[in-house]
């Protein structure tokens, strides 16, 4: 069976954070997934879009964050990137409670939330060019019969 495959790009506001949930939810919904699978993957990809926006681009609404999602049979992959400052230190950043933001309402927990929700998980930066987060879930519940 082929992939399906969708792509969209969307201006890095944070109230489109709720649409890229929304979007992926909607994209999966024929796996059929349970309540819980659901709100994992909506939680993890809350986490990386609100990454992008907050730290990629500083809450600068011109700039756009793209957001990618296959299904090969029950496994999705959710890849979400923006062209933003980067990440100077991946390791330092995915550890639990790392912020770069110590002053503000940031807990540090996002990659960590993201990596827990999901069966594989990848952060790929480069200074100055942009993050790109890969998440592999599979729907374990489907009910889709594939020939």
């Amino acid at each position: 069976m082929s992939s399906n495959d969708m792509k969209i790009v969307f201006s890095a506001r944070s109230e489109n954070e709720k649409f890229a949930r929304m979007a992926v939810a909607s994209f999966i919904a024929y796996l059929d997934p349970t309540v819980e699978e659901l709100n994992e993957i909506k939680t993890a990809v809350s986490e990386a879009v609100t990454n992008c926006i907050i730290h990629g681009y500083n809450h600068d609404a011109s700039k756009q964050v793209e957001l990618a999602v296959s299904i090969e049979d029950t496994m999705v992959t959710i890849q979400i990137t923006d062209e933003g400052k980067g990440i100077e230190d991946i390791e330092l950043a995915r550890e639990p409670l790392f912020t770069t933001m110590p002053d503000g309402e940031r807990a540090g927990m996002g990659f960590t939330i993201m990596e827990s929700f999901v069966d594989g998980f990848e952060v790929e930066s480069e200074l100055g060019k942009g993050t790109s987060v890969r998440m592999r879930r599979r729907i374990l519940s489907s009910n889709v019969l594939f020939n």
